[in-house]
């Protein structure tokens, strides 16, 4: 039986090979022969996610189908569920703020047809009577160019009139009159400027382009057969519905 104490020092170049040689650890002695420390200190955390075991992605923003606006998380169905089933995420307990009777819960009921035709009705007469007043002094009212030059005007005024009223808080002066206001359809919020624009641009540019009031009638009996959102063509371009204020 050998007597060999492996933890021994070794001799200087004796019998063992160079590689075996272990060099001086910091403060002196050798891996085997260094005290092990009373109190260690516990390991840092692994990088690259967060130390209190939750998960490491990242949370949805506002607009993302987060609990933000009562969908589900992340976008994502309940199991079992058909996602094509669900409303859109900001109709939740969290989404318009109250509950209401709209098509989807949390949603205010949708904005009936008489009160948008006569806020429809209200702006138009408004907007008519300051494009009267600026062509008045320019045109002839005796003739149709005097007509057709108010009525120009009077488009382009509307245009800018609901472009910067939705974009501000979804409500026109008719709007406000009628107790109706203009919501995003995915989160009932108001108009983003882009969706604002878009709505007053699809109700006016083609009137004026080449339909006059036919494309009117068109656009408001496309609503008339929209279920359960009651959105006209502009509502479609623009993703918003109409909905009561009180």
């Amino acid at each position: 039986m050998s007597t060999h104490d492996p933890s021994g020092s070794q001799p200087e170049g004796g019998g063992q090979p160079s590689f075996d040689k272990q060099s001086p650890q910091p403060g002196g002695g050798t891996p085997e022969d260094r005290p092990s420390d009373p109190n260690p200190s516990p390991a840092p955390p692994p990088t690259g996610g967060p130390s209190d075991g939750t998960s490491s992605t990242p949370s949805e923003g506002p607009g993302a189908y987060g609990g933000t606006y009562g969908g589900p998380t992340g976008g994502q169905s309940p199991p079992g569920q058909n996602p094509y089933d669900q409303p859109p995420p900001g109709y939740g307990p969290t989404g318009y703020g109250t509950p209401g009777a709209g098509p989807v819960p949390g949603m205010p009921p949708i904005g009936s047809w008489p009160r948008r035709i006569l806020a429809r009705l209200i702006d138009y007469l408004l907007v008519q009577a300051v494009a009267v007043i600026l062509v008045a002094p320019f045109a002839d009212f005796n003739n149709r160019s005097g007509e057709v030059g108010a009525f120009w005007l009077g488009c382009g005024i509307y245009l800018l009139y609901e472009g910067l009223m939705l974009g501000r808080d979804g409500q026109t002066l008719g709007k406000k009159a009628m107790h109706v206001r203009v919501a995003m359809l995915i989160d009932g919020n108001k108009p983003t400027q882009s969706a604002a624009w878009t709505r007053a641009a699809v109700y006016i540019l083609p009137a004026v382009i080449c339909c006059a009031a036919f494309w009117w009638i068109i656009d408001g009996m496309f609503g008339v057969f929209d279920k359960p959102y009651r959105q006209c063509i502009h509502d479609k371009a623009a993703k918003t519905v109409v909905v009561t204020t009180d």
